[in-house]
């Protein structure tokens, strides 16, 4: 398959076992993609990283790249998690802009149209989950692991856990990953001098699959992770050139 030389957008999805999502997901991105401005001059492009899945998603998506020429799928041959997926997608995007969103069709594709014009003042635009539509447990930890680790890193972002975002190039080129730092990506895109805003954005109840994240790996390995963030912004290099 041709990849699209120079997408206005790069749309990166890791996928874990939501073979029931793919099909509406990628109909409704498609759509929303399309109504942006951007693509009548630009083409876009979808990644999807299978990070292991063993549900039947790694035949839906090889389907969905047969049927669709601007998806382009990666399978990894075993489980590594988010942080990866996240990594091996935004090393082989090409696009001028980098939206990130999870594949259990609880964010709504439209709202990629309500981050887009916020790109223009800022380097990272988050969504931000007002109105949560998930289990009691599962919210209050996320809201506690957001306000400990906002109250340390001082990233002053509400909702970190929303994947909906969009990144300019520059800032996915400049991230280096580790495991679980993809719930620290606005921290680490401050702390490398870039600006970061959130809005906020609709959140739906997961009406297929399975939630892959509860108390144990929300809250106890991000806090964990927090402090790896803090000791890297104490020691991040970060220089300029005098004009000669």
């Amino acid at each position: 398959m041709t990849v699209p030389s120079h997408p206005w957008a790069s749309v990166i999805i890791p996928i874990k076992d939501e073979r029931d999502n793919l099909v509406p997901l990628t109909e409704q991105l498609i759509k929303a993609l399309e109504s942006c401005d951007e693509s009548r001059s630009a083409p876009f492009e979808i990644l999807f990283i299978d990070d292991g899945s063993t549900d039947g998603s790694s035949d839906v998506l090889d389907r969905l790249a047969a049927d669709y020429p601007r998806v382009r799928v990666f399978h990894f041959d075993r489980n590594y998690g988010q942080s990866s997926a996240f990594d091996a997608g935004f090393k082989h995007s090409a696009g001028d802009l980098v939206i990130t969103i999870d594949g259990d069709l609880q964010n709504d594709p439209t709202d990629i149209g309500t981050l887009l014009p916020h790109v223009k003042t800022f380097d990272l635009v988050c969504g931000w989950r007002t109105n949560r539509h998930d289990s009691l447990v599962r919210t209050l930890s996320s809201r506690i692991a957001n306000a400990v680790r906002s109250a340390v890193t001082g990233d002053r972002v509400h909702d970190t856990g929303c994947s909906l975002k969009i990144f300019r190039r520059a800032v996915v080129d400049k991230l280096q990953l580790f495991n679980g730092m993809h719930r620290f990506f606005p921290a680490l895109a401050l702390m490398h001098g870039f600006t970061v805003t959130e809005v906020p954005v609709r959140h739906y109840p997961r009406a297929h699959g399975l939630s892959k994240y509860g108390v144990g790996n929300r809250l106890f390995k991000s806090l964990y992770d927090l402090i790896a963030v803090r000791w890297m912004q104490t020691r991040v290099l970060r220089y300029t050139f005098r004009d000669k």
